[in-house]
């Protein structure tokens, strides 16, 4: 024990053993190690019990990246929409307050610069090449 009271070795979980293992038949797929290696290291991984033996193992092989989702709203077209859509509701909203009616009637106009700002956003993401299921993410 380390003096904060946590242990200095941690025993590994199956899902540690099996991130390392998909690690490193990743590297053997890519060529970064021969089938002898692989064969190897993946018989010890399985018989690790520290995850700090583990760390071991992939300490010579790149960190994988991490897949950045793509970003529907990066277009400079689709950001000057949003802020015209943005200013526009403000307006609505203020000439709303002012006009002194008691419903909220600038909802119905927001609603639709909003379906605008959204469909715009799927056309260009649609240029870009996205998939249906990468989702929309504000940039």
């Amino acid at each position: 024990m380390d003096t904060n009271g946590i242990p200095s070795r941690l025993r590994a979980a199956d899902t540690d053993r099996e991130r390392v293992a998909s690690l490193i038949q990743a590297a053997g797929g890519e060529g970064r190690l021969s089938l002898e290696e692989v064969e190897e290291r993946l018989g010890t991984v399985y018989s690790t019990k520290y995850t700090d033996e583990l760390e071991k193992l992939t300490s010579d092989l790149p960190k994988p990246v991490p897949k950045r989702r793509p970003v529907a709203f990066g277009h400079p077209a689709v950001r000057i929409h949003v802020a015209i859509a943005v200013v526009l509701s403000v307006l609505l909203i203020a000439r709303w307050t002012v006009s002194g009616v008691p419903f909220f009637w600038p909802a119905m106009p927001m609603f639709w610069l909003a379906m605008s700002v959204l469909v715009h956003a799927r056309v260009r993401g649609a240029r870009r090449g996205f998939r249906r299921g990468d989702g929309v993410v504000v940039a």
